[in-house]
Order: structure tokens, then sequence, then C-alpha cells
């Protein structure tokens, strides 16, 4: 099958561009801005359907012009052209991948930004260790997506490692591709941090919320909020900076703190704190509705450090295996660099599969 083919298969065009016709009338309508709320989130979605549509065009744009160059290379016997053509294929299909990747995001905030949270698991210095690798991990993956990611706010352990940390993610899905990765992470070696050099289990907490700052509001009531103002340490407990900037907010009746150091100064600390604290509230409210809707239906439902998701093994053997969807690979080493993509497709798809029955 043709990629022009393939992508049409996978994307209905028609459906899409007549839902854009359907919302431009909607918009020159004289009582449109009536609803000024309303009205955004629907100039939003006519942008977002937009240039969906206008992906999929160029890729048959693109097709239809390599086409046209393979029978002029193969009518004049030109090898040199054939084998750019061949090159531009192979970067032709590598987009459609990600692209067919991109439509089994099903969640209302998929294409939202992503702030993600991670918390050392019980066993000191191992586990605090641990988190920093998953840090890492997770950095590398938005650098090699080119997706811009900006710390908020780490505390830093005595010996090495950290003790949690919390960092956004900015870019189209970034949400949708990381949802997927909230839960238990654990990991098997051999201790670095043990004289005798025996084995140790670690575990690490990963939380994933989507940046809804936008999407919708989440009332919080000034009163229901404790703030304090302190100064921002790196690690070993330095302080980083002279003034107080750093900024603590805890949300009084649900015991939810959110925290900000990395902004230079107090006005943005606090409004990243906010920001955050608004995503893990609405978290909660989630995970609320979904353990009601698993009750309802007769699902079991683990609480959250219960719910281990992935095992990292590096001694007595390499690998790294998904528990949820059974998805494994023996090079760990990539998997730690970044390289999670075939597990958040494997866990995407497994979600679909439920999802239809």
């Amino acid at each position: 099958m043709s990629a022009s083919t393939r992508s049409w298969s996978i994307f209905d065009v028609a459906s899409t561009e007549k839902e854009i016709a359907d919302l431009e009338k909607r918009s020159a309508a004289a009582d449109f801005w009536d609803d000024v709320e309303q009205a955004q989130k629907v100039m939003q979605q006519l942008t977002r359907l937009k240039e969906e549509v206008g992906v999929w065009h160029d890729l048959s744009a693109r097709v239809t012009e390599l086409l046209g160059l393979l029978e002029l290379a193969q009518d004049e016997d030109d090898q040199a052209m054939g084998q750019e053509i061949a090159a531009e294929v192979e970067e032709l299909y590598a987009e459609l991948d990600k692209l067919e990747f991109r439509l089994m995001f099903s969640g209302p905030y998929d294409i939202k930004d992503a702030i993600v949270a991670i918390h050392a698991g019980a066993g000191g210095t191992e586990s605090q260790d641990w988190a920093e690798m998953l840090q890492r991990m997770y950095l590398r993956w938005a650098e090699q997506h080119s997706y811009e990611a900006e710390l908020l706010e780490t505390m830093y352990a005595e010996e090495a490692g950290i003790k949690s940390t919390t960092f956004s993610v900015v870019g189209p899905y970034a949400y949708g591709y990381l949802r997927g990765e909230r839960g238990v992470h654990r990991l098997v070696r051999l201790s670095p941090f043990d004289a005798a050099h025996r084995r140790h289990t670690s575990f690490a907490l990963v939380e994933v919320m989507p940046d809804i700052e936008d999407a919708i509001q989440i009332e919080v009531k000034p009163d229901d909020l404790k703030i304090d103002v302190f100064r921002a340490a790196g690690a070993g407990g330095q302080h980083v900076q002279k003034n107080a900037t750093a900024v603590r907010i805890t949300h009084i009746p649900t015991g939810i703190v959110s925290s900000c150091q990395n902004e230079r100064s107090l006005v943005q600390n606090r409004r990243m704190a906010m920001k955050v604290l608004r995503a893990r509230l609405f978290a909660l409210e989630e995970a609320k509705r979904e353990e009601e809707r698993a009750k309802l239906k007769g699902e079991h439902v683990s609480a959250g450090w219960g719910n281990q998701i992935r095992s990292y093994v590096l001694h007595p053997y390499r690998m790294v295996k998904d528990l949820r969807t059974g998805h494994e690979t023996g090079n760990a080493d990539a998997v730690l660099d970044g390289d999670l993509d075939l597990f958040m497709s494997a866990y995407l798809e497994s979600v679909m599969r439920e999802a239809q029955g």
C-alpha cells in the first residue's frame, strides 16, 4: 500500500473537512462571540483541525511528487536520483509512523502539555539515585522529540540523587505520549552505593498530569491555601539564591503540596506553583472518577504505590519489561537514554483495544 493510500485509510480527511466547514459556519454567525469562552474553544478546535488536515494534504502532495520523480528516474535510468528518492521515501514513512502514532491519542487532554513529577520510594540513596535516573530518561526523551522541558522544582538528596522533582514538558501531544508512564517504576541492579556490591531493588513513583490551565478552570479558594516562601536550595542543601524566591503552596483541604524554585522571581515561581497545584487537583478528581467507574464495572482498583507498571533489570541480565502490555526489550541502556516510544505505543494500542471491547 502506498503512503498516500495508507494515510487516507487511517485519517478520514473528508469527515474532518466537513467538520471544519461546520465550525467555520458557526464562527460566521452574528451571535458567535456572545459567549466568548465557548467561541474561543471553537476557534481553537478549528485551528487544530485545519493544522491536522494540512499535514495530511502536505503528505499526499509529497507522495505524488516522489512518484513523478521516480517515474522520471526509471525512464532515464538515473540511479543517483533513484537513491535520493529512496532516502526521501524512508523519511516520509518515518513521518507517517509518527502521524499514525498520534491517531492513537483518544483522551480529551492528550494534545496538551504535560507536568511530570517523580518521587523516590523507600530505600534511601538507592531509590533517590533511581529517581534521578528516571528524570534524566524523560528529559532525554523530551529532547529527542524537540519538546521544551523546564525543571520547576527539585529536592536533592543528601548523598546522591533526588528525593523528588517536578518538570513541565511543552509541545503538541506531550501529555498524550507521557500519560502511560504514570505509576511505579522498579529497578534491579548491583548497587554502586553498597560496599559489598550487592543486588538492590529500588522503586520510584512517576506522576503525569495534563497542563489544563487554559482548558478548564479549577476553583481554588485563597482561604484554602498556605503559601510559604523560602530560598532555593541546590545539591547538598546549598542555597543557590540570596533572596527568598522559591514558593511552596499547600492546598489545606486535600493536603496537596506544590512548589517551584527554578524561576528567577517570586512572582514567576508562584505562578508555576499554582499551575502545578491546579494540575494535581485536576488529576485527583480524574482519579476519583476513574475509581468510581472501575467499581461500577467491577474492576480491581489499585492504589498509587501498588500500581507497578514497568521493571528495569540491569543484573543478572538486562531487560526492561512493561507489566501491563508485556512489551520488553533487552536494550536497557537505550531505554534509560530516552528510547521510550515503543513502550508508549504498546500502551496506547492496549488502551485502544480495551476501548473497542
